[in-house]
């Protein structure tokens, strides 16, 4: 251990820790703008300023490590006039109408501003109305609130490997730019809103379609449906003053009647249903290469995250045969909605509108995609983040701690708790295992209690072997094999396992790929802040909602079974296959 003091307190921690990582173990608050725990060290906005015994200069302390008998000052009258200065040089050239931000009250310049009291501004303003970029169905580009922190490059060039955010000019023309400075509908983008989630300010944001679903729901002609994804329900709390990892389902449910939705049904219910297509695919390319020796498109990705969907199509276009065929569950439920759930309730599809509240802005791309409309109609008409949802219910006056729990309506309700581990990472794997396992041996799968801890966790990628052994006759030819499966999570880590198989070396049949880091529960729509500790708890509260469902195997849903009978007849079936499933598309790596 490496020992220094901190304002005169005896400080202890591991070599290569930084002056703003000893602080904070003892629990003392530095500033910062440009540092997040998920990203390497940039030292761009010298918020984090300290005082150095025996330095000349003041040092930023996110990027100094600690030494041997160091002696540090957080809060000096000298520290705190540089910080100050530093603020308001930020917010010289910030665009500051505060009231009319998206970001109003959760902003961390504001805060800082507020903290340090910047009243009376000394310094010219030098802001400049630019171009506000809304282009993509999904994420809004403000130049004018940027500060330049970097955060958004680094997320996408580190964590995500798509470098469609990039620094550009120098000095005062510096700016963070796409590709040429293109739009983002007309670049590498993938939507997934991991930039979003690390702006610090206004500059980049979700698009909102707050409105759109408030005047929908005003609208007397309208039969308004929502539907809501695993991961919204264990984060959504985070925004209404609950702790982190609170699992809010039933007033959730209970928030979104009173606001006046028609219906409210759950996502987990075709998330059971993407099992039931998915793992039948799987098992029918298996038999075309183990028993009809046809050359099949192995290993087979899922394919229900939009964003690395996207990743693919642009950086992988010649490989998209391997991933499924199925659409995700938020269009498998959109589709639906105008088609067997219009029947059931006597409705003109016209007449619906289908909402859905995901984690993740890219679905708000997906859902624009030309290939959603197989029920003769937009299958998703407006996507909400979690963010946003929240918004609604403290604009709907509702005191959300006190509302009672209460359940899904039925049609498109009834879900499993396979359904509800779709918002973690290897979730959809281990659903898949559970019910493809069942299907070929007619046994549960050989973990204690169902739960599959090989393809569960935080690393990169994670793999695990299944042996299969005691096969019911019509999958005898899978008696003895090993299912080879593998799993990943954030696009720098999916490109890993698409470097081994562009190389022809992938030894795996099935992989489940995530765009977001953690999965759903980390997605570009949750509550910011977003980090490791954070995902962890939301990860624990998926896994606790699991356990205690009645049902956990997707193909036990009764109301699986009975879309089945009434409506979709078999999975990869002629009408499953018309409505459930879809192609990809070949775009510019540019």
């Amino acid at each position: 251990m490496v020992n220094l003091k901190i304002n005169d307190i005896p400080v202890a921690v591991e070599p290569g820790s930084t002056v703003l990582e000893a602080a904070q173990s003892v629990g003392m608050n530095v500033p910062t703008l440009c540092h997040h725990k998920d990203l390497c060290v940039a030292g761009n906005c010298r918020v984090c300023l300290v005082e150095v015994k025996n330095n000349r200069t003041l040092q930023a302390s996110c990027a100094i490590p600690v030494y041997e008998g160091m002696e540090v000052l957080t809060n000096t009258l000298n520290v705190r006039n540089a910080r100050k200065m530093v603020i308001e040089l930020l917010l010289s050239e910030h665009r500051s109408d505060c009231t009319k931000c998206y970001k109003n009250g959760n902003c961390e310049l504001q805060d800082l501003a507020n903290e340090y009291r910047i009243e009376d501004r000394s310094l010219l303003d030098l802001s400049v109305d630019k171009t506000l970029d809304r282009s993509s169905p999904s994420i809004e580009k403000d130049d004018s609130k940027c500060i330049r922190c970097q955060r958004c490059v680094r997320t996408c060039t580190e964590l995500q490997k798509v470098s469609a955010l990039t620094v550009a000019h120098k000095g005062e023309h510096m700016k963070i730019e796409t590709f040429m400075d293109l739009p983002l509908y007309d670049v590498v983008c993938t939507n997934c809103g991991q930039c979003v989630n690390r702006c610090p300010t206004g500059a980049l944001v979700e698009r909102n379609y707050i409105e759109e679903v408030w005047e929908a729901i005003d609208d007397p002609t309208k039969h308004v449906v929502v539907q809501t994804a695993p991961a919204v329900r264990v984060a959504l709390g985070e925004e209404l003053g609950f702790d982190p990892g609170t699992r809010v389902t039933g007033k959730m449910v209970t928030s979104l009647r009173r606001m006046g939705f028609s219906s409210v049904l759950d996502t987990d219910f075709t998330a059971d249903l993407t099992i039931m297509e998915e793992g039948t695919e799987l098992l029918t390319r298996l038999k075309k290469a183990l028993v009809d020796k046809e050359d099949v498109a192995l290993p087979m990705f899922t394919s229900c995250s939009p964003g690395w969907v996207k990743f693919i199509e642009h950086e992988y276009s010649d490989l998209t045969n391997h991933l499924s065929t199925c659409k995700s569950p938020q269009q498998m439920f959109g589709v639906l909605a105008k088609t067997y759930y219009a029947q059931k309730r006597n409705l003109d599809p016209k007449d619906i509108v289908s909402v859905s509240i995901m984690p993740c802005t890219a679905k708000k791309f997906e859902a624009e995609r030309p290939e959603m409309k197989d029920s003769g109609f937009q299958d998703v008409d407006y996507v909400l983040t979690t963010r946003e949802l929240a918004r609604m219910i403290k604009q709907a006056g509702d005191n959300f701690a006190s509302l009672p729990d209460s359940d899904y309506d039925s049609i498109l309700g009834v879900s499993t708790g396979a359904g509800v581990i779709f918002g973690a990472t290897g979730g959809v794997m281990e659903a898949a295992l559970r019910t493809a396992y069942e299907i070929v041996t007619g046994r549960e799968v050989p973990f204690e209690n169902l739960n599959i801890l090989p393809v569960r966790g935080m690393e990169g990628v994670k793999e695990a072997t299944i042996k299969i052994e005691g096969c019911v006759d019509a999958w005898n030819f899978l008696e003895g094999a090993e299912l080879k499966v593998a799993i990943a999570h954030g696009l720098r880590n999916a490109d890993q396992l698409m470097k081994q198989l562009a190389a022809g070396t992938s030894p795996y049949h099935f992989i489940e790929i995530m765009a977001c880091p953690g999965g759903c529960l980390g997605g570009g729509g949750q509550p910011i802040p977003t980090d490791m500790e954070t995902r962890l708890k939301r990860t624990a509260a998926i896994y606790e909602e699991d356990e205690n469902m009645k049902i956990r195997k997707s193909h036990e849903n009764p109301e699986v079974a009975q879309i089945y009978e009434e409506f979709l007849e078999a999975p990869l079936g002629h009408k499953s296959h018309d409505l459930l499933h879809t192609h990809y598309t070949k775009r510019k790596k540019n």
